[in-house]
């Protein structure tokens, strides 16, 4: 469950690199196998957080606008398999950021596709995340709050809603979300501050319309 440098010249940056990658060889020279189990070690880091991850980055993906049921399971594989892809370019201790930095962007592609091809399917929606245990009376109560939450947080920017998602949904604190999405604490609590702002207002017009509508 979002994820060409500069012409090359011959100034200072260059040769840094270019030390840098010297070293990189000679010490490859050195050790063949070192390599190997530098990626060995990365691509097991991943698949320990994939697998930690998984339920996070399904209700992520759900709660960033991907819907019905089988697009999330659809979305969760693509950012698994874009994640298996760039395993190499994941700093350890960085998977689980990783993991939902894809699912960020996976999202967003998803949501431009619905929108492409009008594919808003809440009527059509199964109920995927009810309680098997319901009775029908609370199952479409349940089913009709969860509609209005998807509506309340499709208001809401990209930037805004992920934290929003994560604050008040997954339960994250400001400094974890900041250290997930690689942005400074303040930041995330500008950001949750504003995303608390929108969908308040966001539920005030919910509920000016359905006072309309049931007076």
């Amino acid at each position: 469950m979002h994820v060409s440098g500069p012409a090359c010249s011959d100034g200072p940056e260059e040769s840094v690199e270019s030390d840098s990658v010297a070293t990189a060889d000679v010490r490859a020279a050195e050790d063949p196998g070192s390599g190997l189990r530098s990626s060995h070690d990365a691509r097991v880091r991943l698949e320990q957080a994939a697998s930690e991850s998984f339920d996070f980055i399904w209700r992520s993906l759900r709660r960033l606008g991907v819907r019905p049921e089988a697009a999330v399971d659809d979305a969760v594989q693509r950012v698994f398999e874009i994640a298996a892809r760039k395993t190499h370019n994941v700093p350890a201790g960085m998977e689980r950021a990783f993991l939902f930095k894809t699912a960020v962007l996976v999202a967003a592609e998803e949501r431009r596709r619905q929108k492409q091809t009008t594919e808003r399917a809440a009527s059509a929606e199964p109920a995927d995340l009810e309680s098997p245990g319901l009775d029908p009376e609370r199952a479409l109560a349940a089913r009709r709050e969860r509609q209005q939450l998807d509506e309340l947080l499709d208001e809401l920017p990209e930037n805004l809603r992920t934290v929003f998602v994560l604050f008040e949904l997954e339960g994250l604190t400001s400094v974890e979300i900041a250290n997930l999405l690689g942005v400074p604490t303040g930041t995330a609590a500008s950001r949750l501050r504003l995303a608390r702002q929108h969908f308040h207002d966001g539920a005030r017009r919910l509920r000016a319309r359905q006072a309309r509508s049931n007076p």
